[in-house]
């Protein structure tokens, strides 16, 4: 049935319930199963295996985190964010983790609710671990289930650091488990080993494969939070492993891998290679406007943080948008011109507040400032007339907006939408066209309120290694509500008007987009990573953040 969407039951209705057993990877969240992904968004019930669990499901249903909120008495409650309920299946109440019949007891316990129960577990649900024992309680209790596998941290977290764990010389490989009592002669051969859980007695276990034939000189490679960003790898030799592992300071979890395929992580590293790896890049937007700029920071290895310094809210007075959408409706307008997705998304608030539809823009012309905004309008079911084919900005639209001729235009009047701190030289350029404009504050955009006391001490002693700006009020707001990012944070800018609001503020620019749009934003800031990052190496130096480095005098900006 045309414009109608049917939700279809991923998971069976049963009354005596239904499990899905639900691989959750080594941690990434882009290497969960389209499977999984899907049977995450129908759950009513999420069972967690790790602490980190419920942080994955969020940023996989795009879930914001929940935050306490103070009523007018002073009761502080969590904020209701929407999605499944959480239950944790990994650890009790004492903070143990539960035995294996223990968490078997939970998963049937919420299946018996009647509900969609996922129960997500690290790795591979029937690859060492205890997805075998669940599932045969469930059958023990009449509950179905299914079994969604999952990549398994043994291959992946190598994969990550550049160890391929066969070649075409090399076919066998054994994953052990070295929480056991292990019989090492059976693995004196050179065979890759993967090792789990071999933190803690690497040296033991080196020692013993020495002694059984293993060469003092075989490759090794110790990967900690593999397929995370905080991704670590310390390459070795079985006789000098456990000293470079306790030098490193490698804690659990972390995959051990032993073999010649180690030797091959030297250039085949594209993980912890990537321009911005490791970096804590603030980014500092409106919360509806971070996604692609978060996203984009992430390909190239960085971990970023989001902090709100702009709120968007509606006009203090209303009556001027009214009258403007009427104006619309009733054929007043022959132009309108979104100069922002904000705009896009306050006029559409505005016509579903008047139970209008895109309909209502018949026969009228639509602008639009870039590309991004472009994209907003074609999801309302619209297309943009005018996109500049130069600068993605006002002065780009200028450059191609039409002059008014009477012959050809029967109405003069175009409707300006925009945020309260807009530029004039749009509505100056329009009128020097020949145009009339209707300039109408369809949304306001005001300071946020201060991050936490953490994040400002981040902000100002220089553990972030850089910040990206979107535009002028986001760099005054950041200052206002935070303070000065530190002389060793890199400031990236999408545009001359931001770089010199940022020179204004004491700050150096060290990046600037080659064209004012995100994705040029995140290229510029990652070729500035890979040249510092060639340059180190080529020094003879080794490879570090700019927050490993602290100038002792708080950096100025420069004149040209």
């Amino acid at each position: 049935m045309t414009g109608s969407k049917i939700k279809t039951e991923t998971i069976p209705s049963q009354a005596k319930g239904w499990v899905a057993f639900v691989g959750s990877g080594p941690g990434d969240p882009d290497l969960l199963t389209v499977r999984a992904a899907s049977l995450l968004r129908e759950a009513d019930v999420v069972i967690t295996e790790l602490p980190e669990h419920e942080q994955l499901v969020r940023a996989v249903l795009g879930l914001p985190e929940p935050r306490l909120v103070t009523d007018e008495d002073g009761n502080e409650t969590l904020e209701e964010v929407g999605g499944p309920e959480f239950v944790d299946g990994g650890f009790g109440q004492d903070g143990q983790p539960l035995t294996h019949a223990n968490r078997s007891k939970v998963v049937v316990k919420q299946a018996k609710r009647g509900l969609r129960v996922v129960r997500l577990m690290n790795g591979d649900p029937f690859f060492y671990a205890s997805g075998p024992e669940e599932a045969q309680a469930c059958t023990k209790a009449g509950i179905g289930f299914e079994i969604v596998p999952g990549v398994s941290s043994a291959t992946a977290v190598a994969a990550y650091a550049g160890v391929p764990l066969t070649t075409k010389n090399n076919r066998e490989v054994s994953v052990v488990t070295c929480g056991d009592k292990v019989d090492w002669s059976r693995y004196a051969d050179n065979r890759t080993l993967v090792l789990l859980s071999a933190v803690g007695s690497i040296g033991e276990i080196a020692k013993s494969l020495i002694t059984e034939g293993r060469a003092a000189n075989t490759p090794v490679a110790m990967t900690q939070s593999g397929t995370s960003t905080t991704q670590t790898t310390v390459t070795s030799t079985l006789e000098r492993i456990a000293a470079d592992a306790r030098a490193a300071k490698m804690a659990p979890p972390a995959i051990t891998v032993i073999g010649e395929v180690v030797n091959l992580r030297e250039t085949l590293s594209w993980f912890e290679t990537k321009p911005l790896f490791g970096w804590r890049v603030l980014v500092p937007r409106t919360k509806e406007q971070a996604g692609s700029l978060t996203q984009g920071l992430r390909s190239f290895g960085a971990v970023p943080e989001e902090v709100p310094t702009i709120s968007v809210e509606p006009p203090r007075n209303p009556q001027q948008m009214d009258k403007a959408v009427r104006g619309l409706v009733e054929g007043r307008y022959e132009w309108i011109a979104f100069t922002s997705v904000n705009a896009v998304k306050a006029v559409r608030e505005k016509f579903e507040e008047y139970g209008l539809d895109a309909r209502a823009f018949s026969g009228l012309k639509i602008a639009a400032v870039g590309d991004k905004t472009a994209a907003a309008i074609a999801a309302w079911g619209l297309r943009a007339d005018l996109v500049p084919s130069g600068e993605q900005s006002a002065a780009g639209l200028l450059a191609d907006w039409p002059p008014y001729d009477d012959v050809l235009d029967p109405i003069n009047r175009v409707f300006l939408p925009r945020a309260d701190i807009a530029t004039e030289n749009l509505v100056a350029g329009l009128i020097d066209l020949g145009w009339e404009c209707d300039d109408v504050t369809a949304y306001r955009t005001v300071r946020a309120t201060p991050p936490p006391a953490p994040t400002r001490d981040a902000i100002k002693s220089g553990k972030f290694d850089a910040v990206v700006f979107t535009s002028s009020s986001t760099v005054r707001n950041l200052v206002g509500i935070a303070g000065k990012p530190h002389a060793s944070t890199i400031i990236a800018v999408i545009g001359p008007a931001t770089a010199k609001t940022a020179e204004e503020h004491g700050l150096r620019v060290d990046v600037m987009a080659a064209k004012p749009a995100v994705e040029e934003l995140v290229d510029a800031l990652a070729d500035f990573g890979a040249t510092r990052r060639t340059s180190l190496i080529e020094a003879g130096q080794p490879v570090t953040k700019p927050s490993d480095r602290k100038p002792s005098a708080r950096r100025r900006a420069t004149s040209s």
